[in-house]
């Protein structure tokens, strides 16, 4: 295990708060959309047992995944997807009109639980890889995202809109996260550590790749609309 206060240890941690906030704040928006028809005095309730269900499935989610990513070939199997996801984040609309309002405690919990399940996957796979292994950067990511999802939504929303170069810092983070999770992949580790340029050059390279065509794609989807 990673040693505390280590600047690796730090840097991951960093990372993970930086993931939390661009992807779990879009969570948090699915709390608001399934609890807003409700009575004030309900709503707490949903927020608190949603949002505790959430937390359970995506903790169990992000262990399992920790155990997976040891596998040969699957930490470059998750960082090329966590290098879609980052691209994706840059240039897709996302649109959570079909995250129903339900009128009784019981179905929005569930409506809460079963939305973020599907949408947590990419926060789940972020913060595994970020993670290396560590549990304990695991633990403290989830509690981190605890109150990112229950209070952060107006706040996280507010703040992408004022300030549209987050989505940029977050997806740079979710590139060097895929990035160091290929170069970290334990076949290719040896060889990357013999080659430091070559391996900054290709983390360099995703970073800088992903960003570029992510800004391009969005330059021609507004230039289009």
């Amino acid at each position: 295990m990673t040693d505390l206060f280590t600047m690796e240890f730090l840097q991951a941690l960093i990372s993970i708060i930086i993931i939390d906030l661009v992807l779990a704040g879009d969570n948090a928006i699915v709390i608001a959309m399934a609890a807003r028809k409700l009575p004030k005095n309900q709503q707490k309730k949903v927020i608190i047992g949603g949002t505790a269900g959430a937390i359970v499935i995506r903790a169990v989610a992000t262990l399992a995944v920790v155990w997976l990513l040891k596998i040969p070939g699957l930490l470059i199997t998750g960082g090329l997807i966590l290098i879609w996801i980052a691209y994706k984040l840059l240039v897709e609309e996302k649109s959570h009109e079909e995250v129903k309002a339900s009128n009784n405690i019981w179905e929005a919990v569930s409506t809460i639980i079963i939305a973020d399940a599907v949408m947590g996957l990419d926060n789940v796979l972020a913060v595994a890889g970020a993670a290396h292994s560590n549990y304990l950067l695991v633990i403290l990511g989830l509690l981190i995202s605890i109150p990112i999802m229950v209070w952060g939504s107006t706040m996280i929303l507010g703040w992408i809109e004022r300030f549209p170069s987050i989505i940029y810092i977050g997806s740079g983070v979710l590139a060097w996260t895929a990035s160091k999770m290929i170069v970290d992949e334990p076949f290719l580790k040896g060889f990357f550590e013999e080659q430091p340029l070559l391996k900054w050059g290709l983390i360099i390279f995703i970073v800088a790749g992903v960003l570029l065509l992510g800004r391009l794609t969005k330059r021609k989807q507004m230039a289009e609309n």
